[in-house]
């Protein structure tokens, strides 16, 4: 009896090196996952009003434009550039901090904002009535805007250089963005902002 109760303890040791192992094996995947491939943002401000509300939770997709290194800056593919009208999370280059706004001019375009409105290659981008507030037109991508304090800091016509990008918030008389930190490094975008997830306390699905 002896010899059978040292083999089952022996088998349950067993047992759960092999459960521990699982677990851990699951915990990292989740970890090298959520550091590649998937995260949530949580909005501290308005600046992206009133498509994404201050205290907003967003789902981050980060392999968007390409796979990084977990816990690292470094990228493993190439990476491959935003697209106007995308809402981004990304590393301020002023200080370092995350930021979500959105990409309104790309690598190669001339670029100019008056009043709020943008403009590219010599043309305003389209603005029209959007329910209680304003829509604009970014490529194929149409989403509300908010002009107001006479849209902010207005921008010269520059060319965007090569690998880098101009983003502003939508909240146009109410962010700190390209036009006072200038363009951005396509490699400091962390991610694309797919839906917020949590608005209020509650689930919601409000894509962007």
């Amino acid at each position: 009896m002896a010899e059978n109760h040292e083999r089952r303890a022996a088998g349950d040791g067993k047992r759960t090196r092999k459960d521990l192992v699982a677990i851990l094996v699951a915990l990292a995947s989740i970890l090298v996952g959520r550091a590649s491939l998937a995260d949530h943002y949580y909005v501290p401000s308005g600046s992206m009003q009133p498509a994404v509300e201050p205290g907003d939770h967003v789902v981050v997709h980060k392999a968007a434009y390409g796979l990084r290194i977990p816990w690292s800056q470094a990228w493993l593919t190439e990476v491959a550039m935003p697209s106007r009208g995308d809402v981004v999370v990304l590393q301020s280059p002023e200080t370092g901090e995350v930021l979500l706004k959105r990409v309104v001019a790309i690598a190669g375009d001339q670029v100019a904002v008056r009043g709020g409105r943008v403009w590219i290659d010599g043309r305003a981008l389209p603005v029209v009535a959007f329910g209680e507030s304003l829509g604009e037109q970014l490529g194929d991508r149409f989403h509300p805007l908010r002009i107001t304090s006479s849209g902010g800091p207005d921008l010269p016509t520059v060319m965007v250089p090569e690998g880098s990008l101009l983003v502003m918030g939508d909240n146009r008389g109410n962010s700190h963005d390209g036009r006072s930190f200038g363009f951005v490094q396509t490699r400091a975008v962390l991610g694309r902002a797919v839906s917020v997830i949590v608005r209020d306390g509650a689930l919601r699905w409000i894509g962007l």
